[in-house]
């Protein structure tokens, strides 16, 4: 364990294949899958890690059925109202990137509540990816770059990835060292493309809901084990 990934990037996949193998609804999934966040979110914050960032809802989402949406947005708030004083016991500061003005009022409000109440804790940062998506995340900042030159504010020979970093809705996230996903899929599906580019990726066939600390002290171990050499040789690493 002395190589512990400073921000860790979760795509929490399964809870509906989870409650269809119990035969139940797939809403049942997901509010089992709601106590596997805050167990994950604890063990990550007694582990040390700095930055957790949760993938909780994506632009591609909305295209759901309409109930089930609703459902989902309904556990979010009811999720943020329970779990917010153990956010403030555990000193964890809360925080979401994406395009937060879509979502419905009482997320939206809830979640702002949350987070100003947290923003002074000192512990590990929770970021929630909320109503996200890479793709529309970079066109978004090219725009408002885009803007500035047009309108001399910056010049075109001044924009590097700085800049375009500064423009992200994840401007505050440092680069993702590992990546989880669960359910057996090996899909990144548009999560922090920016972010994760020299991330190392670690998928898993458990389902969300059956996600344990346990699991996640083993993709902490297999990132641990991996040579991270960022374009250089391993000789240039290793000395």
């Amino acid at each position: 364990m002395d190589k512990i990934p400073r921000h860790i990037a979760i795509i929490m996949d399964g809870n509906g294949r989870w409650a269809k193998k119990q035969g139940k609804r797939r809403i049942v999934g997901h509010n089992r899958g709601a106590k596997t966040v805050r167990e994950i979110v604890e063990e990550a914050a007694r582990k040390d890690i700095e930055f957790l960032t949760l993938f909780a809802f994506s632009t591609e989402n909305w295209n759901r059925p309409k109930d089930e949406v609703n459902l989902l947005m309904k556990l979010l708030v009811s999720s943020l109202k329970k779990e917010f004083l153990r956010l403030i016991q555990n000193n964890i500061k809360m925080r979401s990137v994406g395009n937060l003005d879509s979502l419905p009022q009482l997320v939206k409000e809830e979640l702002l509540f949350v987070i100003e109440k947290t923003k002074n804790n000192k512990g590990m940062v929770l970021t929630l990816a909320l109503n996200y998506g890479g793709k529309e995340e970079i066109v978004e900042a090219v725009k408002c770059i885009s803007n500035k030159v047009k309108n001399s504010i910056i010049s075109p020979e001044k924009v590097d990835e700085s800049t375009i970093n500064e423009h992200l809705y994840s401007q505050n996230l440092p680069p993702v060292d590992l990546l989880i996903r669960t359910s057996g899929e090996k899909r990144i599906s548009n999560f922090l493309l920016w972010h994760i580019a020299y991330a190392e990726l670690y998928f898993t066939k458990t389902l969300w809901p059956d996600f344990t600390k346990e699991d996640l002290q083993n993709a902490i171990l297999n990132y641990g084990k991996r040579e991270r050499r960022f374009g250089k040789t391993s000789e240039q690493v290793t000395f």
